[in-house]
C-alpha cells in the first residue's frame, strides 16, 4: 500500500524576472520545483515523498514465451537470439513460471544436465513472481531483493501485461535518480 503524496509549500524570494516559469529538471528528480510567481514571492513545493514513475512506463510489453517441454538448448538461443535474459513459461493458458538466464547455468549446466535433453520444466522458477501495475520501482526492487530474482512479471486485473528486469530498475534509478 502507497501512502498518499503530501506536498509542503514555503515561500521563497524569487522575482518574476529569476523564473520564467515552472522548471521540471533535476530538481523534480530531486523532489521539490518552484511554481512561478503571480502576485508576490515564488513559492517552492517540496514532496515528502519520492516522485514515482508507474511500472508501466518502465516495463517492457512484449512477452517472450516458452513451453516447458522446450529444451534448454532450445531456450538458450530463443534468449540468444532475442537478447533477454528471461522467457515466461506457458502452459495450457496461462503463465506457470519463469526460466532465465541463471536457471540455466545454476540449475542446467552446473548440474551437468545434458542442454539437448533436459527441458525447460526441470530448471524454471515457479510459481511466476509478479507485481501489480501500479506499483513503485522501490517496490518493486524490494520484492526482487526479497526473493533473489532478476526478473519481476507485471500484472494488471489479475492479467500478466509485462515484464522488468533489474537492469531497466537500475536504467531507471540512473535517470531518475535514487528515489
Amino acid at each position: 500500500m502507497v501512502p498518499e503524496a503530501s506536498n509542503e509549500v514555503m515561500e521563497s524570494h524569487v522575482d518574476r524576472e529569476e523564473l520564467p516559469g515552472l522548471l521540471v529538471d533535476r530538481r523534480v528528480r530531486a523532489g521539490y520545483y518552484l511554481l512561478p510567481p503571480t502576485d508576490g514571492p515564488g513559492r517552492m513545493v517540496i514532496q515528502t515523498r519520492p516522485l514515482q514513475r508507474p511500472l508501466a512506463v518502465i516495463m517492457r510489453r512484449t512477452l517472450r514465451t516458452i513451453s516447458p517441454d522446450t529444451t534448454l538448448l532450445a531456450a538458450a538461443q530463443l534468449m540468444r537470439d532475442a537478447k533477454v535474459g528471461a522467457l515466461l513459461v506457458h502452459e495450457a493458458g496461462h503463465y506457470s513460471g519463469i526460466v532465465s538466464e541463471s536457471d540455466l547455468v545454476r540449475k542446467g549446466m552446473a548440474e551437468s544436465c545434458p542442454t539437448e535433453e533436459t527441458l525447460v520444466r526441470a530448471v524454471m522458477s515457479s510459481p511466476l513472481r509478479s507485481i501489480e501495475i501500479t506499483s513503485s520501482a522501490h517496490e518493486a526492487s524490494e520484492k526482487m531483493a526479497e526473493h533473489g530474482i532478476r526478473h519481476l512479471a507485471i500484472s494488471e486485473d489479475g492479467q500478466i501485461v509485462g515484464i522488468i528486469s533489474v537492469r531497466d530498475l537500475l536504467y531507471y534509478f540512473k535517470n531518475w535518480g535514487g528515489l
